[in-house]
């Protein structure tokens, strides 16, 4: 199955969109600021498990039916903003009662733990439509029609999975190693409205946008 694909084209294009800043990105910096490297990571591990959803998704032909059907689309969409202005009015609420981040215990800290992180991740992931278009126009040019498409389509998300999941955790170390810096509650203050303010700005174009 291999030697059919070609796999460089494929490899640059999913680094770059992972590289790309955007909500994941956010989510696992906010997290791995709020509560250590661990909860950055277990924030990471959630979203890339939502990409063998949209793999399976895509492979078993579901995302056509949902890119057919404006009405379910726009559900789906809809459904992916509120979370996303959720988790933005949840960070602007921390921002108004600042604390300094001691990294004791990367479970319990600022009240979110280990699962909730994780379930953060996954839930922005798979409820976000963006990644179904993006597997749905992307994948099909490296699927060799001879084998299986959802062994193929999950293969392609491993690789995926790999990447998005060394990017991210490389990010929460940088950002757990600056916790002496992020220990200030004037530098959580900044952070967390920050975070707020763009995670609700993603969920409202995201309700906004026609695709």
């Amino acid at each position: 199955m291999l030697e059919h694909f070609q796999w460089l084209p494929f490899l640059a294009a999913i680094t770059v969109l992972t590289m790309s800043p955007g909500v994941d990105t956010i989510l696992v910096m906010r997290n791995a600021a709020a509560g250590g490297w661990r909860l950055g990571f277990l924030t990471s591990l959630g979203i890339c498990m939502g990409l063998f959803a949209h793999a399976t998704v895509s492979a078993l032909g579901l995302s056509v039916i949902l890119l057919g059907s404006a009405g379910l689309f726009t559900a789906f969409k809809l459904a992916g903003a509120a979370y996303l202005v959720y988790l933005g009015v949840q960070a602007i609420r921390s921002a108004m009662n600042p604390v300094g981040m001691t990294f004791k215990d990367a479970s319990t800290t600022r009240g979110l733990t280990s699962w909730g992180g994780f379930r953060q991740g996954i839930l922005s992931n798979v409820l976000n439509p963006k990644p179904i278009i993006f597997y749905m126009a992307f994948l099909p040019q490296f699927i060799d029609p001879s084998h299986s498409a959802l062994g193929q389509s999950l293969f392609m998300a491993t690789l995926h999975f790999i990447i998005a999941m060394a990017w991210q955790t490389f990010l929460a170390l940088m950002v757990h190693k600056a916790r002496v810096w992020l220990a200030r509650p004037k530098v959580a203050l900044v952070m967390d409205s920050l975070t707020g303010v763009l995670l609700v700005g993603f969920g409202v174009k995201l309700a906004l946008s026609q695709r």
